[in-house]
């Protein structure tokens, strides 16, 4: 169907399986994850008619799923019209941009979501924004990309410190009221790559940041919803990297959940090692290679874990100390060192989980605030699991003192679960002075 709208691939898909409003309307529901009456016939029957197009922040990716619609390939044509909006990945991101900016989105993050985003990338984004520029719209050059990244970097240190809830807000405003003109601008096929590809960092970042600020179903599926609009930015940028860190998002999104999460985990951080063969920055292919791991430790998988934690340590081993371009290179010895801490300890390797925290706090500093709180935080668990309470006891007093500030939904959730262990131990020294310092954190005091 060369250049057919979504309205005609929608009802063509729908003729193709005999399905009416109703059955689509179900089914598309379903797949969102709210019960088979959580859309409204009237709408199915819009987006058949083409009275409505599905948005693309709520209803589009299940769409897509459920419908099994190729968006990439013969796909729906953008010609300007304003009623194609939904099917840009440009005019996608902005108009989640601006529903958050306006507290108007009420999302969750769902598996089935994070797989149909997988699909959303369109290869001729670039191209036909070239081609279709108005004569008026603002030029875009190189300073308009360098300052980008230079924003996103400056966005994305306070939050490493601070917490993505502190700066969330003012990332998403400088996303629509700024780089938003210049996504919609004039420029160049080279210039438009590099306008996707540090738009989809500052994007990602906004992602990791309501993943932080929030453990609600809110906050998660904005999250959520950033990730996919990252991984389709890189994509069509042919930055292979940030297409893998974005579905990175996604995957750590999946491996929080739990083992309902499991299934799509994995699934996820197979992709981005499949991403890993095209790059040649250590760093990265360790970054991916221990969500891999991760991922494998929640599947019940521990060959498979202990596969992929092996290889990213000898990724890590040769990387420089140097930051680098990469969009990885915050990926530290430290940091692989935390996250392989944490990985041995779901496989039930306590002593080798010590090893690993322990040697990421006094070894590699991690002097972010937030990093280093959640270090003492996880080390603070495995004393406790290895039964040493004095030792859970000094480090979650540290933790504690780093915390305080911090506005982080890792920090209070570990917090609360740090007040929950301790609670069998109420007698013992020390522990209600603790439980009363984080109480007050927390705001319960």
């Amino acid at each position: 169907m060369q250049g057919a709208t979504i309205t005609d691939r929608i009802r063509a898909a729908c003729e193709e399986r005999g399905w009416g409003p109703t059955k689509l309307a179900r089914e598309v529901s379903l797949a969102a994850g709210r019960g088979p009456d959580g859309l409204e016939r009237q709408y199915a029957r819009r987006w058949m008619t083409g009275e409505r197009k599905p948005s693309p922040e709520q209803w589009l990716p299940f769409v897509v799923q459920v419908l099994q619609l190729d968006l990439t390939r013969g796909g729906v044509v953008n010609s300007g019209d304003p009623n194609q909006a939904s099917m840009d990945t440009v005019a996608g991101v902005l108009a989640l941009g601006r529903s958050d900016v306006e507290r108007r989105t009420v999302l969750a993050a769902t598996a089935s979501f994070a797989l149909s985003a997988l699909g959303l990338p369109d290869a001729e984004a670039v191209t036909r924004r070239v081609s279709t520029a108005p004569s008026g719209a603002v030029r875009v050059g190189a300073c308009e990309v360098a300052a980008i990244r230079t924003m996103t970097r400056t966005f994305g240190d306070a939050a490493a410190e601070y917490g993505g809830a502190h700066v969330r807000q003012l990332a998403v405003q400088y996303l629509t009221g700024s780089v938003g003109p210049w996504l919609e601008g004039r420029y160049t096929e080279a210039t438009g790559r590099g306008l996707y590809a540090a738009t989809s960092e500052l994007v990602h970042l906004c992602g990791w940041m309501a993943q932080d600020e929030g453990g609600d179903d809110h906050h998660q599926g904005l999250a959520q919803r950033y990730y996919a609009h990252a991984f389709a930015l890189a994509e069509e940028a042919g930055a292979a990297e940030l297409a893998a860190t974005a579905l990175r998002g996604m995957a750590t999104q999946a491996i929080d959940l739990g083992p309902r999460g499991r299934a799509v985990a994995l699934r996820l951080s197979e992709r981005c090692v499949d991403y890993a063969d095209r790059l040649d920055e250590p760093k990265a292919v360790a970054y991916y290679q221990t969500t891999l791991a991760d991922a494998a430790a929640l599947d019940g998988d521990p060959r498979l874990a202990r596969t992929a934690l092996a290889r990213s340590q000898h990724a890590i081993e040769k990387a420089t100390a140097a930051p680098g371009e990469s969009w990885a290179s915050h990926f530290s010895t430290g940091r692989w060192a935390h996250h392989a801490g944490m990985i041995l300890a779901r496989l039930g390797d306590l002593e080798d989980a010590h090893e690993h925290l322990q040697h990421a706090l006094d070894v590699h500093g991690l002097d972010r605030r937030r990093s280093r709180a959640i270090v003492l935080g996880d080390l603070g668990d495995v004393h406790l699991r290895q039964g040493d309470l004095d030792g859970a006891l000094t480090a979650w007093s540290e933790f504690i003192d780093c915390a305080d500030g911090v506005q982080s939904v890792k920090i209070t959730d570990a917090m609360t679960d740090m007040r929950v262990r301790l609670s069998r131990y109420g007698k013992a020294p020390g522990v209600a002075e603790l439980d009363g310092r984080a109480a007050v954190l927390l705001g319960d005091a």
